[in-house]
């Protein structure tokens, strides 16, 4: 066997200076014995030796490694080369020892015989780049990973057929903001578990970020397989999740396109996905939707809207009206309610519906809020003392630090009484970080401004919150008024809730009334207020003095003239 002699080896100045390289070196001289293995070599290799069989059996291993990723040469590998000249791999190549490390060992044969080979533990490295295209919370493959992979499935000249799914958690913000990170990171956790169990082997399944996720599901040539799996998605990430002695329940929109139906570049599969997950939760979230050309065209226009309406507020578009609430004791005006319009140039009134959402999400909403504030508190300073005027928060801005110091300067700058402000919030302000939200209503309570609950009994926690904070006014949401649905079960909760707001000393006012049927009904079951179509329909700033002018209400008549 050949083997490494002393009379060989390297002089022993290279010697030192080879065991200091990074990096295993094994010089091998012309006849194929080891002349010199410096110490990280001899590391790597142990327990074997670094003599002429190992760096041979190293080389072969090496060899076929090469030969298989170039798919070239197609000679025996078992034979191993020959240490010549033109032997042995030529690039790094990886092989895995028999001590279980990766390595990269590259061969540089000399002309006169033998050579060098050179070794790189690649472990660490191969780890590193496991991690750069995984997800560390998930261990799902990640944003990067999964454009990579689309892009290969996708690639010329034969691109796959393949699905793409854009899956966005429902309700995930209210887990992280009541329970807090890191049960949240607990829930992405078991929402991946989840998302495995329901794809197949060849599926690339990644977590964009956030709470979204995406599928590739190459082979999907018909929707009839992407929407089983989405039903499925949907179906196995709305079950309830038990996690550390809470019982979540979230849901999921997923939007999907399909290549090469929705074309074959990786990008625009992507954004059409995007496009059809935004088409999902349109469409009420909880349910999916495949991309259908219209959804770029209504993009676009929502990406108008959102432009137009960042300017609404410079270009001075906004206008509030007012609608009156009318005392039934008195059949008088006793306050009103500042309705936010935009009026558009082209579009003409905006309605809220369409652009207020829109104005929450985009966080246009504070700036604007601060506005009707100090409109709504100018505009009520020339009115006659004891006319109230009540403004809607959205919220979006009791997230806002700036709330408390809003209702503040629009006081001092209309010089308005507080008690004639009344601030109106709904249960979904109160839902998330309920403490936080009851707070900043108690400082607002202490500048003697009112607050009300709007839409009350819509919610589930209505009642809960009325035991928290002494709201001054509970307003009757509509549907119990009018719409559809048994009377007498309507009247019935109408007076419940009357009752209840005599007993803790709360007005309550019944809103959309446009009847005088509706209107003896509220004033029979013990409402205090009223406010629709029939008392007054919204004013502009210059019709309500006017309309205070007005003599009172008498019972059981219409509209006021």
């Amino acid at each position: 066997m050949l083997h490494s002699t002393p009379q060989m080896a390297t002089p022993p100045d290279l010697a030192e200076v080879l065991d200091h390289v990074s990096g295993g070196v094994i010089v091998v001289d012309a006849r194929g014995e080891v002349a010199h293995a410096n110490a990280e070599a001899r590391t790597l290799l142990a327990p074997g030796r670094p003599d002429a069989a190992a760096v041979r059996d190293l080389l072969a291993r090496l060899d076929a490694r090469a030969r298989q990723g170039r798919a070239a040469s197609q000679s025996d590998p078992r034979s191993g080369p020959q240490f010549g000249p033109r032997s042995g791999p030529d690039s790094p190549t990886l092989v895995e020892l028999a001590s279980g490390r990766v390595v990269g060992g590259a061969w540089k044969a000399r002309a006169t015989g033998g050579g060098v080979l050179t070794l790189v533990e690649m472990g660490a490295h191969l780890r590193t780049l496991e991690l750069a295209h995984t997800d560390p919370l998930t261990g799902l493959s990640n944003r990067a990973e999964l454009r990579r992979r689309l892009g290969d499935l996708l690639a010329p000249p034969q691109p796959r057929a393949l699905s793409v799914l854009f899956i966005d958690l429902d309700r995930f913000k209210a887990v992280n903001d009541t329970l807090g990170h890191p049960m949240g990171d607990a829930l992405l956790g078991k929402v991946a578990d989840r998302l495995r169990s329901v794809t197949r082997q060849d599926d690339v399944v990644a977590r964009m970020g956030g709470d979204e996720f995406a599928i590739i599901q190459p082979g999907s040539s018909g929707p009839e397989a992407s929407e089983a799996l989405a039903q499925r998605l949907v179906e196995v990430a709305g079950r309830a999740y038990a996690i550390e002695g809470h019982v979540l329940n979230i849901g999921a929109s997923i939007g999907i396109s399909m290549a090469p139906a929705d074309g074959t570049d990786p990008d625009d599969l992507l954004k059409k996905a995007d496009l059809a997950l935004y088409g999902a939760k349109a469409a009420g979230r909880n349910t999916f939707r495949f991309f259908d050309a219209g959804m770029e065209a209504r993009l676009q226009a929502r990406r108008a809207l959102e432009l137009e309406l960042r300017k609404a507020l410079a270009l001075r578009q906004f206008r509030l009206m007012y609608q009156p609430q009318v005392n039934l004791a008195t059949g008088q005006v006793s306050g009103f309610e500042a309705l936010l319009r935009w009026v558009h140039p082209e579009r003409g009134v905006v309605p809220p519906a369409d652009f207020v959402p829109l104005a929450e999400e985009l966080g246009v909403i504070v700036p604007v809020g601060e506005w009707v504030l100090r409109e709504a508190c100018r505009e009520a300073a020339s009115w006659p003392e004891g006319i109230g005027v009540a403004v809607n928060i959205s919220p979006v801005q009791f997230r806002s630090p700036r709330l408390f110091d809003s209702v503040a300067a629009a006081l001092t700058q209309s010089r308005i009484d507080p008690a004639r402000l009344e601030l109106e919030i709904t249960e979904g302000a109160l839902l998330h970080d309920t403490d936080v939200v009851l707070e900043v209503l108690n400082r607002v309570r202490s500048l003697g401004v009112r607050v009300s609950m709007d839409d009350f009994g819509t919610g589930y926690s209505s009642l809960s919150y009325l035991q928290r904070f002494p709201f001054d006014r509970i307003k009757i949401d509509q549907s119990f008024v009018r719409g559809p649905g048994a009377l007498d079960d309507k009247t019935a909760i109408v007076r419940a809730i009357a009752s209840l707001g005599a007993s803790m000393g709360m007005r309550t006012t019944a809103e959309g009334v446009e009847t005088a049927e509706q209107m003896e009904r509220m004033r029979a079951e013990g409402c205090t207020e009223v406010q629709g179509y029939l008392t007054g329909r919204p004013l502009s700033p210059e019709d309500v003095a006017r309309r205070l002018a007005q003599p009172p209400l008498p019972p059981g008549t219409g509209t006021i003239p």
